[in-house]
């Protein structure tokens, strides 16, 4: 009784990988309902302090125009190290 190896390597090779391929194909599918079901029965809640518009105070302002400045100055500074 003789048989052929590479055919049993290849029937083996492709019934392993069509049931892994299978197996994501389910887990994909089951994740996408996990999250219709999460999405439908916990919706996000609209956080409160994201709602209202705050308005910045000086400090703020002034922190990020310092901030502008800084960045501006090291770029100036690259640019002209560069030649």
């Amino acid at each position: 009784m003789e048989t052929n190896l590479v055919m049993e390597a290849l029937k083996f090779m492709v019934l392993g990988m069509g049931i892994v391929f299978s197996f994501l194909i389910i887990m994909v599918l089951a994740l996408k309902a996990q999250a219709g079901l999460i999405k439908k029965y916990f919706p996000e809640k609209e956080n409160i302090k994201t709602a209202k518009k705050v308005q910045p105070s000086v400090a703020t302002s002034d922190i990020t125009a310092k901030k502008i400045a800084a960045i501006t100055a090291v770029i100036q500074h690259h640019n002209n190290q560069k030649g």
